[in-house]
């Protein structure tokens, strides 16, 4: 029997949650119909197709991260905010494999628009950023060197990809530590300060927050 007072809201949770127990790449609509216990075409009132289902999840799994990562690094700064802002989005990244696994795909950027968790990841980001003194374009170039470092420790820890005896949490931390030299010592581009540059743009996308 059909479940009675469906949302969209309520659905994309749902897809968000199926994220997390099978994957993201397994969430269809077909599949969170089973999960709800209503026909597929009961979803299409709340979403149009498999594609808007997925970015909906992302968005909502971008506001979860971002407000953990606030949470987080409210009242810190320099490598006390740094290191709060990663250990913040490590532990979602590990305790939310789905939903973090949508964070990292392109969004529809007319959905981004009118996002204000997205929109509250640039300025928590650059805000950040901004306490070691970096400005465009430095600031773009250094949320890259966050998100490449972040996404990509947590892709191979996710995955198994450490073999060396070597504690896992210990290496992250000696990471964050070097992540903090780095910017401490940016090798600042002539000029800067005078460019906009696109980091507003690559920090508004999802998985971003570095």
């Amino acid at each position: 029997m059909p479940r009675a007072g469906l949302t969209t809201d309520r659905v994309v949770a749902a897809a968000a949650d199926l994220a997390d127990e099978t994957g993201f790449g397994a969430v269809t609509v077909s599949a969170l119909a089973r999960r709800l216990g209503v026909r597929d075409a009961s979803l299409y009132t709340h979403v149009r197709n498999l594609q808007d289902l997925r970015f909906r999840v992302a968005l909502l799994a971008g506001g979860e991260l971002i407000e953990e990562i606030a949470q987080a690094v409210a009242g810190r700064a320099g490598k006390e905010a740094l290191a709060a802002f990663a250990g913040a989005y490590r532990a979602y990244a590990l305790r939310h494999p789905g939903r973090y696994a949508a964070t990292q795909i392109r969004v529809d950027q007319a959905l981004v628009a009118d996002s204000p968790a997205l929109r509250r990841t640039a300025e928590i980001t650059y805000g950040m950023l901004r306490a070691y003194g970096l400005a465009e374009p430095d600031l773009t170039d250094a949320v890259r060197l966050l998100r490449a470092t972040f996404h990509g420790y947590c892709a191979l820890e996710a995955s198994g990809g450490f073999g060396a005896p070597r504690d896992v949490r210990a290496s992250w931390d000696k990471a964050v530590d070097a992540l903090h030299v780095a910017l401490e010592n940016w090798p600042r581009a002539e000029g800067a300060g005078e460019e906009d540059g696109d980091a507003d743009g690559d920090a508004e996308r999802q998985g971003t927050a570095g």
